[in-house]
């Protein structure tokens, strides 16, 4: 199948490229990287080095549409350019956020540019898999509303769901490969900060939006998040007042039960607590849960690494659901060191 990669030069997109290489049926076949277009693919992505002698192309809409499939990993604003150029026989994952909020409202208040529209949005734990597998294009999730919103599923009918905190720690390639002072080596290394404060990131109505169609309350999040100095990883640590007493092993089995049939979700033996390097290069995703019985709340931990299961993991498990294939299609467990 031929298979086309735009935004290529990011870190999404070399992690798009990383997993495609080996996958059984998706070939790629045009890899686009806009302004970095006649540069060498291994400068950028060093560990590529079957790309070596390859070099990114321009973004065509005329390549585009001799692709059967393509992954879009562009800044939020630029799919939207694109996408109705594009031939409708082309499946589309796009790892953007311009298709994921169904709420016009909502997109402007948070990022302040007119509303593309919605599309199916591809959070296979959590959304029926015909939603994906019928659909020609599909909203690829943000890496924190992935982590946050599989913690928080499994228990949403224990919880109060207007009370639910979060503070995640996110690595630096969550803010994209563009230069910033705060991202140089020398600034960000042996620090921590809080960013975008005060419950105003992107991802809170994704989270919300996703919860709520599990659930017939509102859910509300008050999410932080945390520049954590590392390049890539997920730790989120998620808190919920209980609606009435509950077990631990009550919780337990909320958790082994709901994802009994996931490839990638794995909730944790009692002891074992999540972390970044148990999940860095794959698509899987920790989890782990305690009861604080001090004040009456669930606390829940979950790992994932925000290129994998929040970037391009998911990204090619959802278009191999879109393509009729095993959603776990060259997409290993075993991660990097």
């Amino acid at each position: 199948m031929k298979t086309g990669v735009v935004g290529a030069s990011g870190y999404a997109g070399g992690e798009l490229l990383r997993i495609l290489s080996t996958h059984p049926l998706f070939n790629i076949s045009y890899t686009a990287a806009g302004s970095n277009a006649g540069e060498l693919i291994s400068d950028f992505h060093p560990l590529l080095q079957g790309f070596k002698t390859k070099r990114f192309e321009d973004t065509s809409i005329e390549k585009i549409n001799q692709c059967d499939l393509v992954f879009i990993a562009l800044p939020h604003g630029e799919s939207a350019k694109l996408v109705d150029q594009i031939d409708p026989k082309v499946k589309i994952v796009d790892l953007g956020a311009d298709f994921r909020l169904t709420d016009p409202q909502q997109w402007q208040k948070y990022y302040g540019i007119a509303h593309a529209g919605s599309w199916p949005y591809g959070l296979p734990e959590l959304v029926d898999h015909s939603e994906i597998s019928n659909a020609n294009r599909v909203a690829n999730p943000g890496c924190y509303a992935t982590a946050i919103s599989l913690a928080i599923a499994p228990v949403i009918n224990f919880i109060d769901t207007a009370d639910v905190s979060v503070v995640a720690s996110s690595g630096t390639t969550g803010a994209g490969r563009n230069a910033k002072v705060n991202l140089v080596g020398s600034e960000f290394r042996n620090n921590l900060t809080s960013y975008k404060f005060g419950g105003v990131h992107q991802h809170t109505p994704e989270i919300e939006q996703v919860l709520n169609h599990l659930s017939s309350k509102q859910v509300k999040i008050s999410f932080t998040p945390v520049l954590a100095p590392i390049p890539r990883g997920i730790l989120a640590t998620v808190s919920a007042k209980l609606s009435a007493p509950l077990t631990s092993a009550t919780i337990r089995d909320s958790f082994v039960d709901f994802y009994s049939n996931s490839s990638f979700v794995k909730f944790l033996d009692e002891g074992l607590m999540p972390q970044t390097l148990s999940v860095l290069g794959s698509n899987n995703v920790e989890i782990q849960a305690a009861i604080d019985e001090h004040v009456g709340r669930v606390v829940i931990s979950v790992a994932i690494d925000n290129l994998g299961k929040g970037a391009a993991g998911q990204a090619i498990q959802n278009a191999n659901l879109m393509t009729g294939q095993s959603e776990s299609a060259g997409l290993t467990n075993i991660g990097l060191k």
